[in-house]
């Protein structure tokens, strides 16, 4: 979220967590990695980062039309929405626990689930990648964690780029739990004080 306010904090706060949430249920079949909202005085401009911005869009902008409408309503203001497309889906930590809790929702082996996402990661540039699942793995009566990772993932270096998500995959016998982390390089300076990733673009 991009915006200041005093008085009506709470209120701002609350109206963009709704926002979110309502877009993530609405655009669940879309690869939808973040939301960012920007309040103006006269508008909220809303900005959906996904992978698959024509499922977004619709056939001649009516999916986003009619999504801007919703908004509109839900907000009791005027909304503006953006769509912004993710060109490497590979390097986003929310997309790939959605694509590892979406195959365990599936039924689909997590050890296999968590293999292609991380071969995936690895395939499109990342430094490394580590993927953790959590619960009755496959079904089974004790609860417990396993993870799959490959390369580095340092995480107690302040400069390292490291994108991390957790989400949860509800199934028929309880919840598990998926969380990733994806290094991406190292953030460093250049001569004009700009800072910029030095692993792949993302």
């Amino acid at each position: 979220s991009r915006w200041y306010a005093e008085r009506d904090f709470p209120k701002l706060l609350k109206e963009d967590q709704t926002i979110r949430t309502y877009l993530h249920r609405r655009l669940s079949h879309a690869a939808v990695a973040k939301v960012e909202i920007e309040r103006m005085p006269s508008k909220i401009v809303v900005t959906v980062h996904t992978a698959r911005p024509g499922v977004v869009i619709g056939k001649r902008g009516a999916e986003v039309d009619k999504l801007r409408d919703e908004l509109a309503v839900l907000t009791n203001s005027e909304v503006s929405v953006n769509v912004e497309e993710i060109k490497r889906p590979e390097l986003n930590a929310r997309l790939v626990a959605d694509n590892v809790a979406h195959q365990i929702r599936q039924r689909i082996s997590f050890r296999r689930a968590m293999k292609r996402a991380v071969q995936s990661a690895m395939r499109a540039g990342a430094e490394g990648i580590r993927i953790q699942c959590a619960g009755r793995l496959g079904g089974a009566e004790i609860a417990r964690t396993e993870g799959y990772n490959e390369g580095r993932v340092p995480l107690h270096t302040l400069r390292a780029d490291i994108d991390y998500a957790h989400l949860d995959a509800r199934t028929t016998y309880g919840t598990v739990g998926v969380k990733c982390w994806i290094f991406k390089g190292e953030i460093v300076e250049d001569r004009f004080g700009r800072t910029y990733s030095a692993g792949p673009a993302k």
